[in-house]
């Protein structure tokens, strides 16, 4: 790998490496399916925050072909997997920037992920991105990698900490943030893009609250039911924000902290809610397939809840959320 990266996904976290790859001297290629965007970004350059507007080479996807020496960062939502595994012949210098975990991607060889904990929120049809919430970018191996491999990965996290547009940090295995990650995505984005709400009236909202804790605890009660090792993204580890969630009234203060970081910041799956397709299935239904006998029936009604909304076209509304408490039994919340 040298110092020439293709990025497929012009979203929010594509258009956020992409201009911190060009600012530490990266030739860069920006892939998207989208030709209004692809067309504005080679005449235009893109952006993040309304920042100097930088340049790099903008291909429609149906043009792209993988190229001989040059990373590939996947950064396209899951269900678009598939049409650009189609391009992809040789997967080991492909690194992830997901949430979730689809199957195909999950049978790849490729031995880097990277997850991003900060939130970053592209503009319709613009190359132009705001990072909303701060974070960090995790990347690091999910399989035990070379010599070799490890030597390009960290190239690539030399560069991004060049390019200075987010905290960057190396990490000896991807996996516990991975799950770290599904963990908070699994709760936040089934309710949030459901009620069309802005994150932080998960925290305001007393019903949305409720749900919101309660889904928080069944994916905790999965993943550790599963084996599976989670890591701090944010402030907390995992446990810390369980012991949180079972202390009388302390995770009312805790949302008070929260509310304003959140505000205005919006969950990746609330575009595609009505447009006939969402991440559900990679998210709560990634939990439920890891989950086994193990109950979850939260992650079962959000999906139903989502699914239906994504299949009837249904807009958004703070009653479907009324009619998810309604569809649980007593007892769980």
């Amino acid at each position: 790998m040298n110092s020439s990266v293709h990025i497929l996904g012009a979203g929010g976290i594509g258009i956020a490496a992409g201009v911190c790859l060009v600012r530490a001297g990266w030739n860069v290629t920006m892939v998207d399916s989208n030709p209004h965007k692809v067309g504005i970004g080679q005449s235009d350059g893109m952006s993040v925050d309304g920042a100097i507007t930088t340049r790099a080479n903008f291909v429609q996807f149906q043009d792209w072909t993988q190229p001989a020496d040059a990373a590939i960062l996947l950064c396209v939502k899951t269900f678009d997997n598939a049409k650009v595994f189609a391009r992809i012949t040789n997967f080991e210098p492909v690194i992830p920037i997901q949430n979730g975990y689809e199957a195909e991607l999950e049978a790849k060889n490729h031995p880097v992920e990277a997850i991003a904990s900060f939130v970053s929120e592209c503009a319709p049809d613009q190359p132009a991105t705001r990072i909303t919430r701060a974070g960090a970018l995790h990347i690091g191996p999910r399989t035990n990698v070379s010599a070799s491999q490890q030597e390009k990965v960290q190239m690539l996290v030399g560069a991004l900490k060049q390019g200075n547009m987010f905290p960057v940090e190396s990490v000896a295995n991807i996996q516990p943030f991975k799950a770290t990650k599904l963990m908070y995505n699994a709760a936040i984005s089934p309710l949030a893009s459901s009620a069309g709400v802005d994150n932080a009236q998960l925290l305001t909202d007393p019903l949305a609250q409720r749900l919101f804790f309660a889904l928080l605890r069944e994916n905790y009660s999965i993943l550790r039911h599963a084996g599976i090792s989670l890591e701090t993204i944010g402030p907390f580890h995992p446990n810390t924000v369980m012991r949180i969630l079972r202390t009388p009234l302390l995770p009312k203060l805790m949302g008070v902290f929260f509310r304003p970081s959140l505000r205005g910041t919006y969950c990746s799956m609330s575009p595609d809610m009505g447009s006939g397709r969402t991440e559900i299935d990679a998210y709560n239904g990634h939990l439920i397939r890891i989950a086994g006998d193990f109950p979850c029936p939260i992650n079962r009604a959000v999906i139903q809840l989502v699914e239906k909304i994504s299949r009837d076209r249904i807009a958004p509304a703070h009653s479907h959320l009324h009619q998810l408490a309604a569809n649980l039994s007593r007892g769980i919340l």
